[in-house]
């Protein structure tokens, strides 16, 4: 299938595709969020579709993972962000500067963490993080869904060793 074809069968089916995001998010303005989201991913991974087989499938599959991804998101955001009506300004200097300065040491020290992984494992667990099934990590990298579960695994204990001093006690 030609890209032109591609996109032409894809951007026929918009308006079924947001209807299907409108069930997920259940507010217009979501629902094309989400599809506008998930039609990145669809271009961005077009290589991965397989001529022949269910296009509007893979496309809902793409759709509800990134539904997953994101409201699992915002599920930590919440239970993270105080939710007050009234910050006093004590509140204010102490959150902002303390989750500045610790969010730039964490995000460097992570990324940091991430360049130190092999590509053969840094690659498997970025797309596992981004959403993506082993069996599509699998179809992608083509390599068996066991070495894709291996590889993601092997890349988490690495990371659980370089990130160690950010491990929270089980106990606390």
């Amino acid at each position: 299938m030609s890209k032109f074809n591609f996109n032409r069968d894809v951007m026929q089916q918009s308006n079924v595709l947001l209807e299907y995001a409108k069930n997920f998010t259940k507010d217009h303005n979501d629902a094309e969020d989400l599809l506008q989201d998930t039609l990145i991913k669809v271009y961005r991974y077009i290589d991965n579709f397989k001529e022949g087989t269910n296009l509007t499938g893979w496309i809902y599959t793409i759709m509800r993972n990134t539904f997953i991804n994101n409201y699992r998101k915002k599920s930590i955001v919440n239970s993270v962000v105080t939710q007050k009506e009234e910050f006093t300004p004590s509140d204010l200097i102490k959150s902002s500067v303390k989750n500045n300065v610790e969010n730039a040491f964490l995000n460097d020290d992570i990324q940091y963490a991430l360049q130190k992984l092999p590509e053969m494992y840094y690659r498997p667990f970025v797309m596992h993080f981004e959403g993506y099934k082993y069996y599509e990590i699998a179809e992608y990298l083509q390599i068996p869904d066991g070495t894709v579960k291996t590889r993601i695994h092997m890349a988490r204990k690495m990371l659980q060793g370089i990130l160690k001093e950010y491990k929270v006690s089980r106990s606390a």
